[in-house]
């Protein structure tokens, strides 16, 4: 396909969803903000059409120049206003890959009313991915040698703008996968073939776990990157065991937000066992039973509240539904710096963090199970010490932080270049 059959099927499909949008989530809205909505998608086409050659030009390409990553992330954790007043930098460290060889900046959240609010989420229901954050952020991504996305709600609206770039400079795109492939079959055909177009855009493609990999390769034929997710020590420092001494009865924490916890397995396997006193963290509806006084469920409301139950807990369990995203990394990863003794559901990729050694793990959707392996932690303090320890001894080998995050995409980064650079050295060759 010529470049500007291929530019007009794309500004095709922009105005397509424009439309479908507008039909099916817009009904109501004052016309005012709709006259805004229609003008952002006009100034999209036009862009598309226009010609931009040269605009990456201004882009350095000496030797010794640091190399401008831009790190798009949702709308939301902005750095610049994410926790403000705390200095936490960005929310999965990613400000830990600055150097004097690498610079980097983020996606900026834009002020938006009710309304455009409104419009914004409902386009990325529609799509799957957040195109008006993006497109406000073009310019940042645009100047960029090398793009960093951490979801594909991200990655998919970036490859379309990086699609819809005319000329022969364009940042390389590392696009990384979480839950998409676990959705994958469901998707209808159109969204199937727009996504795997968008997805050829990417130039190299990560996710969290070995399973998602291996989907990667089953449904779009592209080799995927292991990265593995790191917890901030900043907010929670590791906490060596010296001697593991449970409560009587025993304390059992659980807590997230997230679709895949399986809360009826956890209810089901604590609920009137006089052995447990057990506390559920979570802002989702669970069903408890009346009967059930020895469960109290309640959300925990910023980090503070959040250490506390940890301090409270004997063991933290992480329950899950089959997923293949390493679903509740993040609370294994807390409870392990925190000194606690972990089950967690065998499912999702949760092994390629920590070994069965280390964390317990049980059988999907198996109350029993998780019943009987808590009780068996409890009735073997110094055995479940050593489950701790061996814990955090691994997650200090293989460096499960936000430094260690941000040290693989780094290492990612200079692969890409390499590559990008052996590439253009091979084109230059066959053309001379």
């Amino acid at each position: 396909m010529r470049a500007a059959e291929h530019a007009a099927q794309v500004q095709r499909v922009v105005w397509v969803t424009h439309r479908l949008s507008s039909n099916v989530l817009l009904e109501g809205i004052p016309s005012a903000p709709m006259r805004r909505y229609d003008a952002f998608f006009s100034a999209l086409s036009a862009w598309t059409s226009a010609e931009i050659g040269g605009y990456m030009g201004a882009k350095s390409t000496r030797a010794n120049a640091p190399t401008n990553v831009h790190v798009h992330l949702y709308y939301g954790v902005d750095p610049s206003r994410y926790r403000k007043d705390e200095n936490v930098g960005c929310l999965y460290g990613y400000h830990y890959a600055e150097s004097e060889s690498m610079t980097l900046s983020y996606s900026q959240d834009h002020p938006e009313g009710r309304v455009l609010r409104t419009i914004r989420r409902g386009l990325k229901a529609v799509l799957g991915y957040d195109l008006i954050h993006t497109f406000r952020n073009r310019a940042a991504l645009l100047e960029a040698d090398v793009i960093w996305t951490h979801t594909e709600r991200e990655y998919l609206s970036v490859a379309l703008l990086l699609m819809l770039k005319r000329g022969p400079r364009k940042p390389l795109l590392l696009a990384q996968s979480v839950w998409l492939l676990d959705i994958w079959e469901s998707l209808s055909v159109f969204k199937r073939i727009l996504f795997k177009k968008l997805l050829s855009r990417a130039n190299l493609l990560t996710t969290l776990t070995y399973d998602n990999a291996a989907l990667a390769k089953k449904f779009w034929n592209r080799e995927a990157t292991v990265v593995l997710y790191g917890i901030s020590t900043d907010d929670f420092p590791l906490q060596p065991v010296s001697e593991w001494r449970p409560h009587e009865p025993l304390r059992v924490a659980a807590i997230g937000n997230d679709r895949d916890r399986d809360w009826q397995t956890f209810m089901a396997a604590f609920e009137n066992d006089k052995r447990f006193s057990a506390r559920l963290a979570t802002q989702r509806k669970v069903a408890h039973p009346d009967r059930a006084d020895n469960i109290v469920v309640a959300p925990v409301s910023g980090l503070a509240e959040q250490r506390a139950l940890y301090e409270w807990a004997d063991v933290i369990v992480v329950p899950l539904h089959p997923n293949h995203h390493a679903s509740g990394i993040t609370v294994l990863l807390e409870a392990v710096m925190a000194g606690k003794a972990v089950v967690a559901t065998g499912i999702g990729g949760l092994s390629d963090y920590f070994s069965d050694d280390a964390v317990s793990y049980v059988p999907v959707h198996d109350p029993r199970s998780l019943r009987e392996t808590v009780a068996a932690l409890g009735a073997d303090p110094q055995g479940t010490t050593e489950r701790i320890r061996r814990a955090q001894r691994e997650l200090v080998s293989k460096d499960l932080t936000t430094r260690g995050f941000a040290r693989q995409h780094v290492m990612l980064t200079h692969q890409m270049l390499h590559k990008a650079e052996s590439s253009e050295r091979v084109e230059s060759l066959a053309r001379a």
